[in-house]
């Protein structure tokens, strides 16, 4: 009976696969070309024309909240020792019927409106309204921050920075995405905005305005009380036209 000869099958380099003593050139591409989906955009504009005439606006409304806060902090500090009023943000009442505050509203919700068109949504039926706004001061001696959330009533969201610098806190934006973050791997160098990244902590100065999609997961770092740190914070809302005229006549 005649032998036959085993012939190696498979077993090759990577880049060399064999094929019964063959060698196939590789399959596999020279060059990948990137697509980018479901990105999570963040705009940013400096409008430092704004600064000064918000500034003086909105003290009243900073001193407001350090007045009722008070007792508050005073409470605390008699409980547990003086530290004045590290740790606390103090937060104004709306700014939505203040005429001061009118030109900023307009701007924002023209630009809101836009920024949503130009994402791809179909706002013929829908009118972008600035249906939120507040101002927020950090404590002078320092602590101040916000834990993570997001805007659930709006669609775009965004902040204008009074008063910041880069001693003092940021705003950190995070991942919406859930599937990302189950799966994490370490990063190469977090000081470098990368595909990998998970967190982004965004540098801000005064005249800054930055708008984002509300779904985005932010927080605020603790600030440490080497500047003052002041902002003022919007949403914005389409809403159906329908339930408008519904309201109006009402």
């Amino acid at each position: 009976m005649k032998k036959r000869k085993k012939k190696n099958i498979g077993g090759g380099m990577p880049g060399k696969d064999t094929y019964r003593g063959k060698t196939k050139k590789p399959t596999y591409p020279q060059q990948l070309q990137l697509e980018q989906f479901f990105s999570c955009p963040i705009w940013f504009a400096d409008e430092p024309a704004f600064v000064k005439n918000l500034n003086k606006a909105s003290d009243k409304y900073i001193k407001q909240s350090q007045k009722t806060s008070k007792e508050q902090l005073d409470k605390r500090n008699k409980k547990f020792g003086d530290r004045g009023d590290m740790g606390h943000v103090f937060h104004s009442t709306s700014l939505i019927n203040d005429p001061s505050f009118l030109e900023l509203q307009n701007y924002i919700g023209a630009t809101a409106h836009n920024l949503l068109e130009e994402m791809g949504f179909d706002l013929s039926n829908f009118k972008v309204f600035t249906t939120e706004m507040w101002v927020q001061e950090f404590a002078k001696k320092g602590g101040g921050h916000h834990t993570l959330h997001t805007h659930w009533n709006g669609h775009i969201s965004g902040f204008y920075f009074l008063k910041a610098s880069e001693l003092t806190s940021m705003p950190v934006f995070e991942d919406p995405r859930p599937g990302n973050v189950m799966n994490l791997l370490p990063e190469k160098d977090k000081s470098k905005i990368t595909l990998a990244s998970s967190q982004v902590f965004y540098k801000v100065k005064p005249g800054r305005m930055i708008f984002f999609p509300s779904y985005m997961p932010h927080l605020y770092s603790v600030d440490l009380g080497y500047k003052p740190f002041r902002f003022i914070h919007w949403n914005c809302q389409a809403i159906p036209k329908g339930v408008l005229n519904v309201v109006q006549k009402k």
